[in-house]
């Protein structure tokens, strides 16, 4: 399959998501300039963490604006894969692809550190192959990092199964205990109603190498890769 990565002035993490789809998953990437507004055929755009244009006025504020951004709203509109990590989920929520808004930590502080995730249902491309009882080991690094969402569209997304994953313990546990940031309802990771457009906090291109010593991100891509293959059939 044919992936592109979007890069924004000030991207970071654009060539650690094109290892681990090029060079571990074996697959067909094009990296995508913020400026461009054409999306080359691809049949999934990711958005890569970073600090796009700096995190002036919020995270993704001024990236939502860019030429390409309007191409990638077509292709969502039109069912396309779209998933954004960390600084890309940021910018599909100030973009509208995506509900809710991703608010400073409760700690006021930058948080870079391991963190456990469990899948919370099986009804997305990207968790259908997990397991929603085993925990994952999967980095953070935000300052803006804390989902929040009203009451209503929280409930919303729970009947909708739109709740990707939530913070937890080694042992797949929940409880605040075990939220990094002050996310509501532990949530780390959303999709819109129409489960096409993914966004999530935790990095999972940064465990899919054994060279890292962590390869539990590796399921959620080798997931993402089987879902739209049985797609296109």
């Amino acid at each position: 399959m044919k992936f592109g990565v979007v890069i924004f002035p000030g991207s970071n993490c654009d060539d650690d998501m094109v290892y681990a789809l090029q060079d571990t998953m074996e697959q067909e990437v094009v990296k995508l300039w913020h400026k461009d507004t054409d999306l080359q055929n691809v049949d999934g755009v990711l958005l890569p963490g970073g600090f796009s244009y700096g995190d002036y006025l919020r995270s993704g504020a001024l990236a939502r604006y860019s030429p390409i951004m309007q191409s990638v709203k077509e292709f969502a509109k039109k069912g396309g894969f779209v998933f954004g990590v960390c600084n890309g989920f940021q910018i599909l929520c100030e973009a509208g692809l995506l509900p809710g808004a991703l608010l400073t930590n409760n700690s006021q502080k930058f948080i870079c550190k391991n963190v456990y995730i469990k899948a919370d249902n099986h009804n997305t491309l990207i968790t259908s192959g997990l397991d929603c009882d085993s925990a994952l080991q999967i980095p953070i690094a935000h300052a803006e990092g804390r989902y929040y969402a009203d009451g209503k569209t929280i409930s919303d997304m729970r009947k909708n199964g739109q709740i990707l994953f939530r913070y937890c313990n080694e042992y797949g546990e929940l409880s605040e205990e075990f939220n990094p940031n002050g996310s509501i309802e532990n949530i780390a990771g959303v999709c819109n109603e129409e489960k096409n457009v993914y966004g999530m906090m935790p990095h999972p291109e940064r465990a899919a190498d054994d060279e890292l010593g962590n390869t539990d991100g590796l399921l959620i891509f080798k997931t993402m890769l089987n879902s739209l293959k049985k797609e296109k059939r």
